[in-house]
């Protein structure tokens, strides 16, 4: 009958509106609070959530420096950079540290080349061709911080520099060709310590910060 057929027609079309506004709330509405896929691995606090809230450069030009190294170098790169924060700052660097270690383990070259300047990359790159070269592949799961602290900051030439020292658990073993551990153990969490340096360009436009050093246990 064609009043049916009419009837199907207008029946399907209501479901197709009603499934298509729910993949538009769920997927398509912007809520004003995405991330900037370039900010994915920033330190620092966004521009925009700086206002009201870190002190203007002229206001911290006139405050008392910091007796404390550490502190007089965070001053620093405060009055360079205003959209610093420390503390955002380590959230951002815990986040890092277990990326660049998981990618690192997992040889993920495309994850650590964005994260690293030149001279660790390279070296991460040696350690990662060799581990395949030998046929060697490492388990890794990363447990959790027991510390993590700023050791070192200072502004040199207005590139920003923060040294950070991770208290860090961690499970890894490394296996050989032939599934043999060679190294490490997969039911025992060991304690590591990382001395990471990170820094970034103040002047740039860029906001993320890259690995420059690092010191400690390798995987």
């Amino acid at each position: 009958m064609p009043g049916s057929q009419l009837l199907e027609i207008i029946l399907f079309a209501s479901i197709a509106g009603v499934i298509l506004f729910r993949l538009y709330t769920v997927l398509g509405r912007r809520t004003g609070h995405e991330r900037p896929p370039q900010d994915r691995f920033r330190l620092g606090r966004p521009a925009e959530e700086t206002v009201g809230v870190r002190p203007n450069a002229a206001r911290l030009a006139s405050a008392e420096r910091p007796a404390d190294p550490v502190q007089s170098g965070l001053f620093d790169i405060q009055l360079a950079d205003r959209s610093f924060d420390k503390a955002h700052f380590l959230t951002g660097a815990r986040a890092a540290y277990e990326m660049i270690l998981t990618a690192f383990a997992g040889n993920d070259r495309a994850i650590l080349r964005p994260l690293l300047n030149d001279e660790v990359y390279a070296a991460f790159e040696t350690a990662m061709k060799g581990r395949e070269e030998r046929g060697e592949k490492v388990t890794l799961t990363f447990v959790g911080f027991k510390d993590v602290k700023i050791i070192a900051a200072a502004l040199k030439n207005r590139t920003a520099e923060v040294t950070i020292a991770f208290g860090a658990q961690l499970i890894s073993a490394t296996t050989d060709a032939k599934g043999a551990v060679i190294d490490g153990d997969i039911k025992s969490v060991r304690d590591v310590t990382d001395v990471w340096t990170f820094a970034r360009d103040t002047r740039a436009h860029d906001p993320n910060w890259i690995l420059v050093a690092t010191s400690g246990e390798q995987l």
